[in-house]
């Protein structure tokens, strides 16, 4: 019976070197692999600046791919790749990839910038709108708050873009910020964002035919900027 015992005991410690010896060899493959990706992955981030230096897109966006791939838990990728095909016009790829994103995480400001403005140049106006709203409320970008009450006019949502917009009129810094509306044919014209809006509020009541109060709302959109030219057009047409 003593020597059975003492065999078991040695067969049970033989195991526990195994078992140590087979998690060490583990941890170093594990260790292995990790300097790979690492190196791959800086070999793969160094060919990307490059083709960007030099222009070549194609590689670019292969490199990114493989760095996707490679790395599926770092969402920079996936959001420098929706950002270039934006940067490309390909809008149809770009929301693709940002929609992809807000799938994992639905705070990605990269994700909602895309994905609403990709999916404005594409008509899906139903479809950008609530990324503007969700960007405004996580960045709180006053830009995203004016597209958001655009497209509700735009929607003919008028009490919501009325809402939005006087959310705009409201903001100290709306009279700070500036936005570029088209003057003539090459020419643009900077005015403030309150301005801006003055002049939204004044089309929401225009469409819905209250003349008086889009009256009130142009004339005051040119009191912010007296050389606001589409507000002096909105209001010559009342």
């Amino acid at each position: 019976m003593k020597y059975a015992v003492l065999f078991l005991l040695l067969c049970l410690g033989a195991q526990g070197a195994v078992n140590a010896q087979d998690e060490a060899n583990t941890d170093s493959t594990a260790a292995s692999v990790s300097s790979s990706n690492k190196a791959k992955n800086d070999v793969d981030n160094r060919i990307y600046a490059l083709a960007m230096r030099y222009n070549d897109v194609s590689v670019a966006k292969m490199k990114l791919y493989e760095l996707m791939e490679r790395n599926p838990r770092n969402l920079s990728y996936p959001e420098t790749l929706a950002r270039l095909y934006f940067e490309m016009e390909q809008y149809g790829s770009s929301a693709l990839v940002a929609l992809d994103i807000l799938e994992r995480n639905d705070k990605s400001i990269t994700g909602l910038e895309v994905a609403a403005f990709s999916l404005e140049q594409l008509g899906a106006l139903e479809r950008a709108l609530p990324h503007f709203e969700s960007l405004h409320l996580l960045s709180g970008d006053l830009f995203s708050l004016y597209k958001t009450g655009y497209l509700q006019y735009t929607l003919k949502k008028y009490e919501e873009a009325l809402n939005s917009v006087n959310m705009l009129i409201k903001d100290s810094k709306s009279s700070e910020q500036k936005l570029n509306f088209p003057m003539g044919e090459n020419n643009m014209q900077e005015v403030s964002m309150r301005a801006a809006a003055q002049n939204l509020k004044g089309l929401i009541y225009k469409d819905q035919g209250s003349n008086e109060e889009a009256k009130a709302a142009f004339e005051e959109a040119l009191v912010l900027s007296p050389e606001f030219q589409l507000a002096k057009e909105n209001l010559a047409e009342l």
